[in-house]
């Protein structure tokens, strides 16, 4: 008699798939070495502030030690930075073991999880895995003069039902790089129930230089069902290290940190943070490089007949019109690496990390 694990696991595990990384990407490191442009996974190719090499050289001598687990001195600088307590924070191994927390948490297989068509993918992944029911509520349409294939707020509201435990949002939005303002984001929390608990991802946040696009955390004191989560892998470049932390009451952080891993951030990880948070000059200056490195990648786009999604992120969703795999490969043939979007239903778009101005040269020789 064979032994057949899958049939052992749970129905929500047996409905999910692996998580696909794409490409071997540190094997293609080893086989092209610098010639590898990775314009794929929306890291900031500026590089972390020098302060995080000397905070983590410091804390080397130590590794041997576990970390603090509750992260109270990260706790404390952030409280200080974002103006709440520090028991309205929870750490997590980057923000999506968070957005997959928040829904171990509070939702089950009686419930309903609302999230955007083109969502963070992660949304439906945390809602399969605890079972509960995907409504995902189509996206504005393409052609949407503000925000084509970002989130319709109104229909995600009106979608909201008796069973409802989660709302998950994105502001700025992964992959489409769209976003909406204050005045849209007061609305639509004033329209859920005090009962949903409106999840705020703003992992892009920090990129963000549009006026009336502030964060969700100006509303978590008024609105106890509001968590905002955000991460240290793209603005403060530590990607590799797996830093996010969530907003929220402290009744809702309380719970999470009924079920989160013990020592879930590292040690190094914990001294990193704490000193890329702490050099907001470098921070701005990833901001601004971003901002103006994007703005003349998607002009050259555009330039050759190619649509260039609007985007407050370090990223452009890009229509070829055509199938986005084709271009993907001859890209690949230069080792220039993206991220193909037919797993998102966007089979003729790819998204671009906005790199150096190397970086997106070497992109645009590569084009066919």
């Amino acid at each position: 008699m064979s032994f057949d694990a899958l049939k052992l696991a749970n129905p929500a595990t047996r409905a999910l798939r692996a998580y696909d990384p794409g490409h071997d990407l540190p094997a293609l490191r080893l086989e092209y070495g610098e010639r590898l442009v990775e314009l794929g996974s929306n890291e900031t190719s500026l590089g972390a502030s020098p302060r995080v090499a000397e905070a983590i050289a410091a804390a080397l001598p130590d590794v041997y030690r576990y970390p603090d687990p509750k992260g109270a001195s990260l706790k404390a600088a952030l409280a200080s930075t974002l103006g709440v307590g520090a028991e309205q924070i929870a750490l997590g191994n980057g923000s999506h073991e968070l957005l997959m927390l928040i829904a171990q948490c509070f939702a089950d297989a009686s419930t309903s999880v609302v999230f955007s068509q083109y969502g963070f993918a992660v949304f439906a992944i945390a809602t399969a895995a605890t079972g509960a029911r995907p409504v995902r509520v189509p996206a504005l349409p393409a052609g949407h003069p503000r925000a084509p294939l970002g989130h319709d707020l109104v229909a995600m509201a009106a979608a909201i039902e008796a069973d409802t435990r989660l709302v998950y949002v994105a502001n700025p939005n992964n992959p489409t790089g769209t976003w909406f303002d204050d005045a849209a984001l007061d609305a639509f929390v004033a329209a859920v129930p005090p009962e949903t608990i409106v999840v705020v991802d703003e992992a892009y946040a920090e990129y963000v230089t549009k006026p009336g696009v502030s964060s969700a955390l100006r509303l978590v004191a008024d609105h106890p069902n509001v968590v905002v989560t955000r991460t240290f892998s793209k603005a403060y470049a530590l990607a590799g290290l797996r830093v996010g932390y969530a907003v929220g009451s402290p009744a809702v952080i309380a719970v999470l940190e009924r079920l989160r891993e013990s020592f879930n951030v590292n040690a190094l990880a914990l001294v990193a943070a704490q000193a890329a948070l702490g050099d907001a000059g470098h921070a701005r200056k990833i901001r601004d490089v971003t901002a103006q490195e994007r703005e003349w990648l998607a002009a050259q786009l555009a330039a050759r007949g190619l649509r260039c999604f609007p985007s407050q992120t370090n990223f452009i969703l890009v229509d070829f019109a055509t199938d986005a795999a084709v271009i993907e490969a001859k890209l690949f043939e230069h080792a220039v690496v993206v991220r193909p979007m037919a797993g998102y239903g966007l089979p003729t778009c790819l998204r671009i990390s906005v790199g150096t101005r190397a970086e997106s040269e070497r992109l645009l020789e590569a084009l066919p």
